[in-house]
């Protein structure tokens, strides 16, 4: 395609002149076109060179040329050769094996591709023509979605051969099957942001009963404390009462820990054996004060245990009586007064 004639190169007196911005300015001379073209420092181009008069329009010949490459290269892009793909028949042929060639006819039509369909006839079955017109028949009514019968069925020497275009041309096919990609992709995406991830989602920090009106919560908390409150004053009550009891056991240990004193007879000299059996119980006595006494800050250290303060001080031993003495012995007979 040759570019069009521009400025200088309009050999015609007259022009239907169309300004830059596609206003109609109306039927001039070529010589006031070209002084407006100079004065607005753009071209004037013969772009309807056949018209009576021919259209000529005021615009920048350099941005046109582009803009015209641009459409051709979209053109060549869009346009695709229609390729005639063959799918072959017997007149016996099996109900699967059938639907299988009827799904390959479909696929081919969708791409934009026409379908020659074949049917091969052997021996005597060349005598039965209608049989193969019957199935290319069905054929065209299973396809009939997306295509359309160009030629009908015709005997081509030992072959019935019909022909079948598609609805759709190729480029308008591909077009759909890339708009059809992008829904999908669309629709994808849409439900995944739909999707609610819940692995992340925060700690739930409140309850039902915070609907409630504060009123109804302080009273639905208020037996609680009071609750709570007797059962703090009970635990107080038994630590005082184990400290109460912990120091009138030790005060109780000592004076039981105190010995008897037993007054010893007042006996012969000869009879002095009671006296160390009393001397013994005083110092054992002795020895349990100071046992108990020791005992005190042990029973102090253990006043958190309450079984402490439960068990009984244990009573001190008591101590050895001491041995009656034994009837005394006659004494020496007095002396009686002297013989004279």
């Amino acid at each position: 395609m040759s570019d069009p004639r521009i400025n200088d190169r309009i050999r015609v007196p007259e022009v239907r002149l169309v300004g830059p911005g596609g206003e109609q300015v109306g039927i001039v001379r070529v010589q006031d076109a070209l002084r407006l073209a100079r004065e607005s420092d753009l071209d004037l181009v013969e772009v309807a060179p056949n018209a009576k008069p021919p259209v000529a329009k005021l615009m920048d010949f350099g941005k046109y040329k582009y803009e015209a490459a641009v459409k051709a290269r979209e053109a060549r892009k869009n346009q695709a050769n229609t390729v005639l793909k063959e799918v072959r028949f017997r007149l016996k042929i099996d109900t699967h094996d059938y639907e299988t060639k009827v799904g390959h006819a479909k696929r081919f039509l969708g791409a934009g591709d026409k379908v020659k369909a074949m049917i091969q006839f052997r021996g005597r079955e060349q005598q039965r023509p209608e049989m193969g017109v019957r199935l290319l028949e069905r054929l065209a009514e299973d396809v009939a979605e997306v295509g359309v019968v160009e030629t009908n069925p015709r005997v081509d020497g030992r072959n019935m051969v019909m022909v079948i275009g598609p609805l759709k041309n190729k480029a308008e096919a591909r077009a759909e099957a890339r708009r059809q990609k992008q829904r999908d992709e669309s629709k994808a995406d849409n439900e995944r942001k739909q999707r609610v991830d819940t692995s992340k989602a925060a700690p739930v920090t409140q309850s039902i009963g915070d609907a409630f009106p504060e009123e109804l919560r302080s009273k639905a908390t208020a037996p609680e404390t009071t609750e709570e409150a007797p059962a703090q004053n009970t635990e107080q009550a038994k630590v005082s009462d184990q400290a109460d009891t912990k120091p009138e056991s030790t005060e109780v240990e000592a004076p039981k820990a105190e010995p008897k004193v037993v007054d010893a007879p007042a006996v012969d000299p000869k009879i002095g054996q009671a006296a160390p059996a009393v001397t013994e119980t005083e110092e054992q006595a002795e020895k349990r004060t100071e046992e108990a006494s020791t005992e005190k800050p042990k029973a102090a250290a253990s006043s958190t245990k309450p079984k402490a303060a439960e068990e009984k001080p244990k009573a001190a031993p008591k101590p050895v009586a001491a041995p009656k003495p034994g009837a005394p012995k006659p004494g020496a007979p007095k002396p009686g007064p002297a013989k004279r």
